[in-house]
């Protein structure tokens, strides 16, 4: 399988001769080095890790979703993979919080998807409408450059945009692609920018 990405409509990825469906959005804002994405309605099953790092917690957090893909729910319904899985950081002196998330497909926004096994400590978390700022950046994403990545978004937001941003803090990163694929790798910073209403965004 090749590392090649390419978008189709922004509804799916194709990574080799696989498609892999992804969260629908439209752009509604394009800058020199980040967008601002209008996110449809979403679901993802979510995993509360406890990990001391991003790279662990993405780790433990993936690997109880991976069971749930494979038949570790009450209907024991196997799942395609969707991209991207995102990790959601947010940052405290005591110690970072970290939720990883795996898109339910689309057909399951109306329906609910199989329950997990209590033991994964997963949890359905519905997404509403809203907007995103994203900055794309290649190569693994680390514990040694996330940071900097979130802060290479920051300061492309100009100070009316960072106003909208909802939390100044928080914020997720999105990778699209399998571990085992070194190369054409595709990662995002995500930051929600709720009060960004100008461009067609939910009040």
């Amino acid at each position: 399988m090749t590392a090649a990405v390419s978008y189709l409509g922004a509804k799916c990825l194709v990574l080799s001769t696989y498609t892999i469906e992804s969260p629908k959005y439209r752009v509604v804002y394009l800058g020199s080095d980040f967008e601002i994405r209008l996110y449809e309605e979403m679901s993802w099953m979510s995993a509360l890790a406890h990990g001391t790092s991003f790279q662990n917690s993405t780790k433990d957090g993936f690997h109880r979703l991976y069971q749930y893909l494979h038949g570790a729910n009450l209907n024991g319904t196997q799942f395609l993979m969707t991209a991207p899985v995102v990790t959601s950081i947010t940052p405290s002196p005591q110690g970072s919080a970290y939720i990883v998330r795996y898109y339910l497909p689309s057909k399951y926004d109306k329906t609910p998807p199989p329950q997990p096994y209590t033991e994964l400590n997963l949890q359905l978390d519905k997404w509403q409408s809203h907007c995103v700022a994203v900055r794309k950046f290649p190569g693994y994403a680390r514990d040694d450059n996330i940071d900097k990545e979130k802060e290479a978004l920051v300061s492309s937001l100009w100070p009316g945009l960072m106003e909208a941003v909802e939390n100044k803090y928080n914020y997720s990163i999105a990778q699209y692609n399998a571990s085992r694929h070194p190369t054409g790798r595709v990662n995002e910073v995500w930051m929600d920018v709720s009060g960004f209403t100008t461009e067609g965004c939910p009040a």
